[in-house]
């Protein structure tokens, strides 16, 4: 990017609370032997990490709880380099992602909302100039009232799955998803623009159903999927937003997502956008 690009992510922020086990439950199973770890979490928290850290200059929109974790997620975030001056303080605990994770790096989430049901939009304005990212970790309502007042590029993450409004779905200049949400929305098919990810089979871009871009996915090794679509989601978002085309913003997508599955973090280290150019 010549410049940072100016991006708002409006979304959740979670302690993830992870036990990496050797497979994952069944239902009704107990699997023995994990161990625990305590870590930054939530999508929109995850993204904005992501986007900070490939070079964006980002604003995070969320809300976190009175309490000592709520100061914890502030302070991630600070680190991570975002603005977080427009974090809001719920009257809820912060919310709490339970995730299991096994050696292959696939998980299960439970995901418990807590100060995530708070966030407003009440005094937050949106520049022309400026790109914004949104999850569904957060109400439908404030999706809708952002896909109204945002005034710049609007990218919305369409997980965890839910039928999206009209409203969201005529004014998202791209909607981001995985393969198995892609099938749970069938509003999608005829979206102005789509992207799905498909694990290790890489990545494509709709417009109006028609595919117009593809890109493999980079052999990596893995660690944790948790965050990967998370930064895929970022990388996606700002590479579009600032005219990259649409097959180089899907490729460089799909080397960020690889990225951060090969970290075991929830909101992986990551390198400028630009690094990701030639991979």
């Amino acid at each position: 990017m010549q410049s940072p690009l100016p991006l708002t992510v409006v979304g959740s922020i979670n302690v993830d609370l992870t036990a990496r086990a050797e497979r994952l439950p069944q239902a009704g199973e107990t699997v023995g032997g994990g161990r625990l770890v305590r870590e930054a979490g939530g999508k929109g928290a995850n993204q904005a990490a992501a986007a900070a850290r490939l070079g964006a200059a980002v604003r995070m929109i969320g809300a976190v709880g009175p309490d000592a974790d709520g100061a914890w997620m502030r302070a991630e975030l600070d680190a991570a380099g975002v603005d977080t001056s427009g974090l809001q303080a719920g009257s809820e605990p912060t919310g709490v992602a339970l995730i299991v994770v096994d050696r292959e790096g696939e998980n299960q989430i439970a995901v418990c909302e807590g100060a995530n049901g708070e966030v407003s939009l009440d005094g937050v304005e949106f520049a022309e100039g400026e790109a914004v990212l949104a999850q569904l970790e957060i109400s439908m309502d404030l999706v809708v009232e952002l896909a109204a007042r945002a005034r710049g590029y609007l990218a919305v993450n369409a997980a965890p799955a839910r039928e999206l409004p009209d409203a969201v779905l005529r004014r998202a200049d791209l909607i981001i998803v995985n393969e198995t949400e892609y099938a749970l929305i069938p509003a999608l098919r005829t979206a102005a623009r789509v992207a799905v990810t498909y694990g290790g089979d890489g990545a494509k871009l709709f417009e109006g159903g028609v595919e117009v871009a593809a890109a493999p996915a980079v052999k990596t090794t893995v660690e944790n999927t948790v965050g990967a679509g998370d930064a895929f989601c970022a990388a996606l978002t700002i590479g579009l937003a600032s005219g990259a085309s649409a097959a180089e913003a899907l490729s460089v997508a799909c080397a960020v997502g690889a990225a951060a599955v090969a970290d075991p973090r929830s909101q992986p280290l990551l390198d400028p956008y630009d690094a990701y150019l030639a991979r």
